[in-house]
């Protein structure tokens, strides 16, 4: 009988976080603990608690969590080579940390023996045999993670096995075959996890740890499986050191969708897409919508034709079904649009305007105008709803513009920049004119705007906003060059975006913040 299940350990909170620009706070790592627990891995990884004392008050802290699906681990070295392993801080660091799992890593290259550490290969062995015993004989669950193993297979193969077999004779009952410089080639994973699982006794559990240096990360993660390995470590999104980790985002849904493997129960697996939002979330870090299976693009359709194709049935051109993995379906309209994307697109969106066949191709039309002047819509719903009713004539306006004025003064060499705009509208037939500060020009011109609005309309108060991205469209005529401005609004509850195209760019901005007040009064008080 196949012995299916592969134990997920999630290093994200320590390998993870060696990646450029990522760092966790105490209390971020608390919250990924609870949702990586809640999601479903076998392992979290924790910190390195004798490499600073930030790792260490971390542990601390998560002592009073009650654990429902995971081991907590604490991560750490052999002991050093000139003590004795009761005398080595980080060995004893290990054991305060109270995890019920630990990992430590040790040399499996000859090459890191004799030039990084600077002892012999048989003192190596006993640094890893002393260091494994120690942990295991003070009720540790002892993870060793084979550091290099694939370079220092192919380098020495006898000594590599070694290395392994110290481990697991003295207590380790995983070992992890790392490719530390993400240099390895499928082909070789194959191989050597073989020979390594054929190698070692069946109650020693076989582990891989990949880099993505080749971008093979995943490949070699899978590949590690399928020839005997039931341990995988990696980070949600593929955070880590240089090019990063594994990713476990791609490797759960593959082994559990796709190789008749468990990772995490089949009722959690809806949930990946939430806790990959929520990591990056907590790194401040802008969402790669280009992921696979969790990222915003990974089921989305632009082509006329493969819109058509899916609308007719999804599998001729996904892989999967999205909401497998907690993701959704995303029709694109572009100029690369046919009517299948306006229709399949306006069934995504709040719009309750009757659209006929007839009525596809002029908004098809119309939109391919637009494109070519420059908008975008792939990212701007509220914009194109707003653009549909323009082309149904049934759009009404909700104030009229008589004019703006924004203006940028900077007092003296050490003073911050004031930004102060006016807008004068007409409401309901009242004349308004307002003012107001920002930290920016469009910022004073969106405070300006729903200044003057929020008597008439109360319901714009909670309306913030959110994002602001500007694309230069024609770099070849420098600063007169059209411009694209993107804006993201919300209220609390729902967040869209508009877009906004001119060769000036506060106009630009003007005309994504109108459309995104439009829409949502539509929302409140008509019907789209």
């Amino acid at each position: 009988m196949k012995d299916n299940k592969v134990f997920i350990y999630d290093t994200t909170l320590r390998d993870g976080s060696q990646g450029e620009g990522v760092a966790f706070s105490k209390s971020d790592k608390l919250r990924i603990v609870e949702a990586l627990d809640e999601f479903g891995v076998s392992y979290i990884e924790g910190g390195w608690p004798g490499s600073n004392p930030r790792d260490m008050e971390f542990f601390e802290a998560v002592k009073g969590y009650e654990f429902k699906n995971a081991k907590l681990a604490a991560f750490g070295s052999t002991r050093r080579a000139k003590l004795k392993v009761e005398d080595d801080d980080n060995i004893q660091k290990l054991i305060l940390s109270e995890a019920p799992v630990v990992t430590i890593f040790g040399k499996s290259w000859l090459l890191h023996v004799d030039q990084v550490l600077k002892i012999s290969a048989e003192q190596n062995l006993e640094i890893i045999a002393d260091s494994c015993a120690y942990l295991y004989k003070h009720d540790r669950e002892v993870i060793f993670d084979a550091e290099h193993f694939f370079d220092g297979y192919k380098d020495n193969s006898e000594y590599a096995l070694k290395v392994l077999k110290s481990a697991a004779e003295n207590g380790a009952s995983t070992v992890v075959l790392c490719d530390t410089n993400g240099g390895s080639l499928c082909s070789e994973v194959a191989a050597i996890t073989t020979i390594v699982r054929e190698a070692l006794s069946d109650s020693v559990t076989v582990g891989v740890h990949c880099h993505d240096d080749s971008g093979l990360a995943v490949a070699n993660s899978l590949t590690a499986v399928e020839n005997g390995a039931r341990h995988i470590q990696g980070t949600i999104n593929g955070f880590g050191e240089r090019c990063g980790n594994a990713n476990l985002c791609s490797i759960i849904p593959c082994l559990e969708s796709k190789m008749d493997y468990t990772a995490v129960s089949s009722d959690k697996l809806s949930g990946l897409r939430e806790v990959s939002l929520f990591v990056d979330e907590l790194a401040n870090i802008e969402h790669n919508k280009r992921l696979p299976f969790v990222g915003n693009s990974a089921f989305a359709h632009k082509g006329g034709m493969h819109v058509n194709a899916v609308g007719k049935n999804p599998i001729t051109f996904e892989h999967m079904t999205p909401e497998t993995v907690g993701n959704r379906r995303r029709i694109l309209i572009s100029d690369l649009s046919g009517r299948s994307n306006i229709a399949m697109k306006l069934k995504e969106l709040p719009l309750k305007t009757e659209v006929g066949a007839d009525d596809l191709k002029k908004i098809l039309d119309e939109l391919k105008v637009k494109e070519n002047f420059g908008y975008e819509y792939e990212a701007a719903d509220a914009s194109f709803c707003l653009l549909v009713k323009k082309v149904m004539n049934s759009h009404s306006a909700f104030f009229e513009l008589e004019g703006f004025r924004v203006s940028v003064s900077k007092r003296s060499h050490g003073d911050n920049p004031v930004s102060e705009a006016t807008v004068k509208l007409v409401v309901n037939g009242e004349r308004e004119i307002t003012a107001a500060e920002g930290d920016g020009p469009v910022n004073a011109l969106d405070r300006a705007l729903r200044k003057a609005l929020i008597r008439f309309y109360p319901e714009i108060a909670d309306v913030r906003l959110l994002d602001f991205k500007v694309r230069i469209m024609d770099g070849e005529d420098g600063t007169a060059s059209k411009t694209r401005v993107l804006i993201e609004s919300g209220d609390g509850v729902d967040n869209w975006g508009t877009v906004g195209v001119s060769e000036n760019i506060i106009e630009a901005s003007w005309e994504a913040l109108v459309d995104s007040v439009e829409y949502i009064l539509y929302q409140k008080r008509e019907s789209l």
